[in-house]
C-alpha cells in the first residue's frame, strides 16, 4: 500500500532510456522519475548525460531504448509540441523567444485567442497575460517587446509560457547562468511557488550550492549512467561531488605554498575608476601588491567592482582611471590592452565566449592570436609555426580535441577555457589575471585548471584569481583581498580566511567602516 501511494505521486517517469551517438553511449540504461510538486535537481559533468535526457524526456529528442510515462502511461513524443501538449516544457538556458514580439504574442504564440473571424485577440491577450504574469508577482508589461527585458525579466516570460500551455512538468537548463543574485532569488522564489501549486521543476544545474538550496531531490549522472538520487536535506557539497566525480571535494582543490623571498610583480596603488556620469566611482582608491609566485584572490559581492579592477589595470578604460600600476618595479600607465600586454600582464575575462574566444575559428587560431608576430615566416603567416604552437598548448594542458583544426566552439566548456589560457600564456606574462576562472565549467575540468593555476604559480607567475565562489578562493589562494561597493575593505593571509571573516567584509557597509577595515594591518 505505501509502495502504490508513493507511485501514484510520480507524474513522469523515464525507464530503460538509452541513447546512442556515433562512438558515445550518452545515456545507459537510466531510470528517472519526478513526483509530483517537487524540485527535482540534475546534475553531473559535462557529458554525464544531463542534457541528453532531459532533451528526451522534453520530447526534443528519442530515445534509442526505453519507456516514457506520464501519470503511469506510456507516452512518445515526435516533438516539443506534442511534449507541451502533454503537459511537459523546456526553459532553454539560451531563451527561446522572439525579441522583436511583445510578452503577450510569446507567451501565446502558437495557442493565439483567434476571433471568430480568425483575428488575433490582442486585447484579450494582453489582459490575460497580465493575470498571469501577477500571479506570478511579476509587474512586466504584456505589450513590451521582449528585446527591451532584462535576461532574469525573459525567464520569466518563459516560464510563464510553460504555464500558459498547462505544463505539469517544467525543465529548467542552468537557469541562472546569465542572470544577477538578486534576479537568482526572485527566481527561486518563482520555482518554489510553481513547486507549491503542484507543478514539478526538473532544475539542470553545475551550480552545487543553488541545486542544495532550491531542490528537494538530486539526481547525479556520471558518464551517462544515472549513479545515484538522493534527499536533499540529506547531501551535503563533499557528498554530492564525490557521487559526481568518485573523490572527495578535499581533493578538489591545488594549492601549493606560495614561492619564498619572490620579488613583487605587480603593485596597485590608490587606483580610481570614474564612472561615466559624476556619481561615485566604480573603484574608489585601491591598493594591493602581488608576488611572483603567489596567487592573490579578490573577493566581493556583485556590483563590488572586481572584474572592472582588472581591467582598468589591463587598460581598458585609460581615460577614466587613476592611480599608479608598477610592472616588475616599473611605473607603467597603460593607454591600451596592448600595451599592457608589452609589459607582461595577460587578463583571462570573465566571459569566455564572447571576450576571451572566436568561436568561429580553430583552437589552433585562437591560440595564436595574441602573438602573430611570432608565427610569421618571412614576413608571411606560417600554418606550420601556428600548428606547432598550438600543439604544444595541447599536449602541455592536456586540451581534449580532435586536433587543432577543431572549431573552439565544438569543446566543452574547460577545454574552452584552457585554449584561453593558452592563448594569454602564449605571451610569456609575467602577472597573470584571471576573471571567474572556472565559471560554467564542470568538477572534473576546475581541478584541472585549478592544477594549471598551481603549476604556473610554482613557475613564478604571479596570479590574482577574481572569484564569486568563496570555497574556491580558500581553496587555492595565498592572500585574499576583499572589495565592497567599489572599495577594499580587507585583506587576508590564507591562515587567517574563512568564509565567515570574508563574507563579513564584502557586506556593504558605511564609509567610515570600510576606512577602518582598510586602515588594520593585514591578517
Amino acid at each position: 500500500m505505501i509502495q502504490a501511494a508513493a507511485n501514484s505521486d510520480v507524474v513522469l517517469t523515464g525507464r530503460g532510456i538509452v541513447k546512442r551517438y556515433p562512438g558515445v553511449l550518452a545515456l545507459d540504461q537510466v531510470n528517472f522519475e519526478v513526483r509530483r510538486g517537487e524540485v527535482h535537481g540534475l546534475i553531473g559533468e559535462n557529458g554525464a548525460g544531463k542534457s541528453t535526457l532531459m532533451h528526451i524526456l522534453a520530447g526534443a529528442n528519442r530515445a534509442d531504448e526505453g519507456v516514457i510515462q506520464l501519470e503511469g502511461a506510456p507516452v512518445e513524443f515526435a516533438n516539443p509540441r506534442e511534449a507541451s501538449d502533454h503537459g511537459i516544457a523546456l526553459v532553454h538556458q539560451e531563451l527561446n523567444l522572439v525579441p522583436h514580439l511583445s510578452v503577450a504574442e510569446n507567451i501565446f504564440l502558437g495557442r493565439e485567442l483567434v476571433s471568430r473571424v480568425g483575428l488575433i485577440r490582442s486585447r484579450d491577450q494582453n489582459e490575460q497575460c497580465r493575470r498571469l504574469l501577477a500571479d506570478l508577482d511579476e509587474t512586466i508589461d504584456p505589450r513590451a517587446e521582449i528585446h527591451s527585458l532584462r535576461v532574469g525579466q525573459q525567464q520569466v516570460v518563459e516560464i510563464a509560457k510553460a504555464i500558459n500551455s498547462k505544463a505539469r512538468v517544467i525543465f529548467m537548463d542552468e537557469p541562472t547562468s546569465a542572470i544577477s543574485d538578486q534576479e537568482v532569488e526572485s527566481l527561486f522564489r518563482l520555482i518554489r511557488s510553481l513547486r507549491d501549486s503542484g507543478v514539478s521543476i526538473v532544475y539542470v544545474s553545475h551550480k552545487l550550492e543553488e541545486l542544495l538550496n532550491i531542490s528537494d531531490r538530486i539526481t547525479v549522472l556520471r558518464d551517462g549512467q544515472l549513479v545515484e538520487t538522493v534527499e536533499a536535506a540529506d547531501a551535503d557539497r563533499d557528498s554530492i561531488v564525490r557521487l559526481m566525480v568518485g573523490r572527495k571535494l578535499d581533493d578538489l582543490y591545488v594549492h601549493s605554498p606560495a614561492l619564498a623571498n619572490r620579488p613583487e610583480r605587480l603593485r596597485v596603488e590608490s587606483l580610481t575608476l570614474d564612472r561615466k556620469d559624476t556619481s561615485r566611482p566604480l573603484i574608489d582608491g585601491v591598493s594591493f601588491s602581488v608576488r611572483g609566485g603567489e596567487v592573490f584572490g579578490i573577493f566581493g559581492l556583485m556590483g563590488a567592482g572586481r572584474t572592472e579592477l582588472l581591467e582598468s589595470i589591463f587598460g581598458l578604460h585609460p581615460n577614466r582611471t587613476t592611480g599608479d600600476i608598477a610592472i616588475d618595479g616599473v611605473s607603467c600607465r597603460f593607454r591600451s590592452p596592448q600595451q599592457a600586454l608589452k609589459h607582461g600582464l595577460g587578463l583571462v575575462p570573465e566571459d569566455r565566449k564572447h571576450q576571451g574566444l572566436i568561436l568561429g575559428m580553430s583552437v589552433e587560431q585562437n591560440i595564436s592570436l595574441s602573438n602573430l608576430s611570432e608565427m610569421e615566416s618571412a614576413g608571411l603567416l606560417s600554418g606550420r609555426r601556428e600548428r606547432d604552437h598550438a600543439q604544444s598548448f595541447v599536449e602541455q594542458f592536456s586540451i581534449r580535441t580532435p586536433n587543432v583544426m577543431q572549431p573552439v566552439r565544438a569543446l566543452s566548456g574547460g577545454n574552452q577555457q584552457k585554449v584561453v589560457l593558452s592563448k594569454v600564456l602564449s605571451r610569456k606574462p609575467s602577472v597573470l589575471m584571471l576573471d571567474e576562472p572556472t565559471r560554467g565549467i564542470d568538477v572534473s575540468a576546475k581541478r584541472e585548471i585549478y592544477g594549471l593555476i598551481d603549476r604556473l604559480k610554482r613557475q613564478g607567475i604571479a596570479i590574482v584569481v577574481v572569484s564569486s565562489e568563496l570555497p574556491e578562493l580558500l581553496g587555492i589562494a595565498d592572500r585574499i583581498m576583499v572589495m565592497s561597493e567599489g572599495r577594499k575593505t580587507g585583506e587576508f593571509e590564507r591562515s587567517a580566511a574563512n568564509e565567515e571573516v570574508l563574507m563579513r567584509a564584502a557586506v556593504p557597509q558605511t564609509t567610515a567602516a570600510a576606512e577602518t577595515a582598510q586602515s588594520e594591518p593585514v591578517e
